[in-house]
């Protein structure tokens, strides 16, 4: 059913959007990490995504019609996340010469996450989710109505 690739389609930037809002929540949340596991100051986190173009030709259009089974080759559409990368702006360099991790001038680096950048993106994040999440809606009463019909 047609509708169900359009589910797949809006799963995926569901699925996309929670991602990418889980990582401006640790960019936010280590915004005074200056220690990590690894070692070294924390790096701000970016999130990289990608369309999938939707292949649907017209023989699995016209397949699906006849209620035929359609190959794998015909893909819906929709978003990836490719990549999460981290951000290689420089550290904020902060005087305090009692830090424990401050260097021999006494200057701490901090990591370079900026809260007002990262409260955007966090906003424009949130309103792609709300959008995938109407045409989510969207979809369930068009498929709802489209089961009045068989009444």
């Amino acid at each position: 059913m047609a509708f169900l690739s359009s589910m797949n389609i809006v799963g995926s930037g569901l699925t996309a959007q929670q991602l990418r809002l889980d990582v401006i929540s640790e960019n936010i949340t280590n915004i005074n990490t200056t220690r990590t596991e690894a070692g070294g100051t924390y790096r701000r986190k970016t999130v990289t995504m990608e369309a999938i173009e939707g292949q649907t030709t017209f023989q699995a259009a016209l397949a699906r019609a006849q209620g035929r089974n359609v190959s794998a080759d015909s893909v819906a559409g929709g978003v990836r996340v490719t990549e999460i990368a981290e951000d290689p702006s420089d550290f904020k360099l902060v005087y305090d010469p009692t830090h424990p991790d401050a260097n021999d001038e006494g200057y701490v680096e901090l990591p370079n996450v900026d809260l007002v950048k990262e409260m955007a993106d966090a906003m424009a994040a949130n309103q792609a989710y709300s959008a995938n999440v109407t045409a989510f809606n969207v979809l369930k009463q068009v498929a709802a109505k489209g089961l009045e019909i068989g009444k």
